[in-house]
């Protein structure tokens, strides 16, 4: 080996101690669990709706995802399933859509009978208050303009995000997320006003939740209208270039045909992903085709239900109506 490829070798391996450090030192979740709150489907006496909501518990500290669809339902839910957000300071919208903010006033009116601080932190990526005109024409889309004033009022705080953020040790949002692979996850003819013009709505305000653990990332989206390849690839490059533990949530594929889920499955194989929560948007077919392209079984693959839970160490416990 010549001089010049020694020193190169040695520069490469200093290089890489660091990183390699950087990351064993980096904070991962060491306790976690993900109930489902709002979807299609439900048994007993829980709702079903068309919308997403889950309850994040990460080390001890727990965050709302979305609110659902119907201003009551997440409500119901948590009353029958013996959960509480009072003690919840946090809330994540993944994006302005009224099917993941119908229950957000509801609950943290609600919720502030017992703690004002409650629900009093909202956090949503940058273009998530943009106006929206679509159908029918000359009506305001976005239904969170008229509710940030009322949000305020009560002593809430929205916190927008232009990047990549950490929000507790090992506990990551996305951001917008940028669109690198072709996906198309949005539907509609929505159109959005910015500083810039008027032009079609890609849901550029769309961002998931990304936990970092021991075993991988676990990934939660509300619909993933940035396209889930490319949410993935940027939870991996803002968090750790780790396997997919978990994917939970809506990824906006039930009309997606059977090219693009197999198209789907291989980017997803490259970064590996052991189970898979299909809630919402991301349709019944869509679940059992995506388990055979992964090569995952029913017990780690299955439709998203309500009362369904995700725990670290434990995988997914899923309600019979779900497998």
């Amino acid at each position: 080996m010549t001089t010049h490829k020694v020193k190169a070798l040695l520069l490469g391996l200093a290089m890489a101690i660091p990183c390699a450090l950087a990351a064993a030192d980096r904070p991962s979740v060491r306790a976690l669990k993900i109930t489902v709150l709002s979807t299609m489907l439900a048994d007993g006496d829980e709702l079903g709706e068309w919308g997403f909501a889950a309850l994040v518990e990460a080390d001890g500290k727990k965050i709302l995802f979305d609110t659902g669809a119907k201003t009551d339902v997440v409500q119901k839910n948590l009353g029958t399933l013996e959960l509480s957000v009072a003690e919840v300071t946090d809330v994540v919208l993944s994006h302005w859509h009224w099917d993941h903010i119908g229950g957000f006033m509801a609950l943290r009116r609600e919720a502030m009978k017992k703690d004002p601080t409650a629900l009093a932190r909202t956090h949503v990526a940058a273009g998530f208050f943009d106006p929206r005109r679509g159908t029918p024409p000359g009506i305001e889309l976005n239904r969170m303009i008229a509710l940030r004033p009322e949000y305020e009022a009560t002593g809430g705080k929205f916190i927008v995000h232009e990047r990549a953020v950490e929000l507790q040790p090992g506990v990551w949002l996305t951001g917008p997320v940028p669109r690198k692979h072709p996906e198309r996850n949005w539907s509609g003819d929505t159109r959005v006003i910015t500083a810039s013009g008027e032009r079609e709505d890609t849901l550029a305000d769309d961002m998931a939740l990304v936990i970092d653990t021991r075993d991988g990332l676990v990934i939660v989206t509300g619909c993933g209208h940035a396209g889930v390849v490319n949410i993935v690839a940027h939870a991996r490059a803002v968090v750790r270039p780790a396997r997919v533990h978990a994917l939970i949530g809506g990824v906006h594929l039930f009309r997606a045909s059977y090219e693009t889920l197999k198209w789907t499955a291989a980017k997803l194989s490259e970064a590996g992903v052991d189970h898979l929560i299909g809630a919402h948007c991301t349709g019944i077919e869509t679940v059992w085709r995506l388990r055979d392209l992964l090569g995952l079984d029913r017990t780690r693959c299955v439709v998203g239900a309500v009362g369904q839970t995700f725990e670290l160490g434990n995988g997914i416990d899923a309600r019979t109506i779900a497998k």
